[in-house]
């Protein structure tokens, strides 16, 4: 029976996995293959095979933010991938940042999803130094939903600034035009440092012929109006005038190949060992079952180097484990949520994935001896937030949890996180969710992000209704009841899942488990390329 339990959970894992990967399979597609199809006739190629023909050989490309816009713009047509391919891959030996138009999907429109993702990886790249490259080919805003992409601080303007930023902190931004490239999108290649033309394909205008037509009066054709002999002749727009992408790709790798020297933050790192239990093994540790017990220590000994674990404090605060371990070579500090109950030595019994007193307090100190080191943090999250009760409000919850987001707001290493499982109201905040920085944020395929859990959420939010309905003078039969809670627990559980939270670039990317070893240690690599590192100050802390 054990036996095929184990199998049983295992093969729903499996199920997991490969009903992902079947769909983002089919993101990738962007706006299908006749859209495909359409780019090639025109003599150009898609924006994955652009990447693919920019990175080198033997570079993996990192991909975020790949379901951006994933079912949130069902009414529209939709928008795969937020019509941009963003992620992190090598040229000539180098570290980038490539951001390009996906032009099948709404000829490359922008989307609010869109901005989001274009500014995410721009801040990604802002925060490690990273050299930008931009495969520019897009109709610009997307027309319909203008009100929504266009004025605010973080909307599409705000991408044009940080060029100008970018610049001034010496990052290297290329931008390639090889498509369309109107209106205000026409600044983004043009505010970078070097800006390449496709001719007959690429063009850059603030506005085209049937504009300026309209409003005065003027008859060009969009060629002679800022085609590739325009910019690189007459304006001076443009830099380089190519003849295609082949060609347009192989200078852009050419002028990364001939930048010059970087500094790097120097962070440690020695030769790697293999961890010391096989990647594979994650899905024998993990339960099927969220609420279930399983050991966090077993987990990250499929993650880290082989007998590179110092624990902090072991035997104090034991629903929190820290310690300094390497990964892949990386000497960094580790925060993770412990699963399994433990029992202080006062005898009290402490649930797994809930947040102590004693737990905040270890790991405010070890976030801080972190930042004292100058050694890049790593949170895997598996947590259900901090313990409620008049015990814990007695002894200073609210205080001690404080005390631990003070120091992990304020650390000035980088820091990586990667959701496990639950990841729950103030757990989510505590353990570096999105809205504290991370230098990258990722999930696997069990994540699960919320305010709280969706049993406790989906009772709650009944109970509400049912309050509400009965105020009105409703009479609400229990089959009526139930019904309720099959509607709202069916909702929550849709916007709990991790799809929702990538769809919303809540996380950089959900990767398989087995990735997460090499995910991280690329993640650290970027960060070493950002020499400069803030002094470390917590203000106020509460003791």
């Amino acid at each position: 029976m054990a036996n095929s339990n184990a199998s049983n959970k295992e093969n729903w894992l499996n199920e997991l996995l490969d009903n992902l990967r079947a769909q983002e399979h089919e993101i990738m597609l962007g706006g299908g293959q006749k859209r495909i199809d359409k780019e090639h006739a025109k003599g150009k190629l898609t924006a994955r095979e652009r990447i693919e023909k920019l990175l080198d050989e033997d570079s993996d490309f990192y991909e975020l933010g790949l379901w951006a816009g994933y079912e949130m713009y069902d009414d529209v047509g939709g928008c795969p991938g937020g019509g941009v391919v963003t992620g992190v891959g090598k040229v000539e030996g180098r570290d980038c940042m490539i951001v390009a138009n996906d032009a099948t999907v709404k000829a490359g429109a922008w989307f609010p999803i869109t901005a989001k993702k274009n500014l995410r990886a721009q801040e990604i790249a802002i925060e490690n130094h990273i050299p930008l490259i931009y495969l520019v080919d897009s109709a610009g805003v997307f027309l319909p939903m203008q009100d929504e992409i266009f004025p605010d601080k973080d909307h599409f303007g705000r991408m044009f600034r940080n060029n100008a930023v970018i610049s001034a902190k010496g990052i290297p931004q290329i931008a390639a035009i090889m498509g369309s490239c109107v209106a205000g999108g026409a600044y983004l290649p043009i505010m970078s440092d070097e800006a390449l033309i496709v001719d007959g394909t690429g063009s850059v205008f603030l506005a085209g012929s049937y504009l300026v037509k309209a409003a005065i009066g003027e008859s060009v054709d969009n060629e002679t109006l800022g085609g590739a002999t325009t910019h690189t002749e007459i304006s001076g727009v443009t830099d380089y005038k190519m003849k295609d992408d082949e060609e347009c790709l192989e200078t852009i790798r050419d002028l990364v190949g001939k930048l010059g020297p970087h500094k790097t933050a120097g962070f440690n790192r020695k030769e790697a060992k293999l961890p010391s239990r096989s990647s594979a093994e994650i899905f024998d540790i993990l339960p099927e079952s969220r609420t279930s017990p399983y050991d966090m220590n077993e987990l990250l000994e499929c993650i880290i180097d082989e007998d590179s674990f110092t624990e902090f404090k072991k035997g104090y605060g034991q629903s929190l484990i820290t310690g300094y371990a390497r990964i892949d070579g990386w000497s960094v500090g580790i925060v993770a949520n412990q699963r399994s109950i433990s029992r202080t030595k006062k005898g009290e019994m402490q649930i797994g994935g809930v947040i102590y007193s004693d737990s905040a307090d270890k790991a405010a100190r070890f976030i801080m001896n972190c930042n004292q080191k100058k050694i890049p943090l790593i949170f895997f999250q598996d947590v259900t937030g901090f313990m409620i009760g008049k015990r814990s409000e007695h002894g200073g919850i609210i205080k001690d949890g404080a005390k631990m987001v003070n120091a992990m707001s304020n650390s000035t290493v980088p820091k990586i996180t990667v959701v496990v499982g639950n990841s729950y109201g103030a757990g989510n905040y505590a353990m570096c969710g999105r809205a504290y920085d991370p230098r990258f944020m990722f999930a696997w395929p069990t994540a699960n992000i919320a305010v709280m859990s969706g049993a406790s959420a989906a009772k709650t939010l009944t109970q509400i209704k049912i309050a509400t309905m009965k105020k009105k003078g409703e009479e609400v039969s229990e089959e009526k009841q139930n019904e309720l809670m099959e509607e709202i627990t069916d909702r929550y559980n849709k916007q709990t899942d991790v799809r929702y939270a990538a769809s919303r670039l809540w996380v950089d990317a959900i990767i398989h488990p087995a990735e997460t070893r090499d995910r991280i240690s690329n993640a650290l690599e970027c960060a070493n390329l950002n020499p400069d590192i803030e002094e470390f100050k917590t203000g106020v802390i509460q003791t």
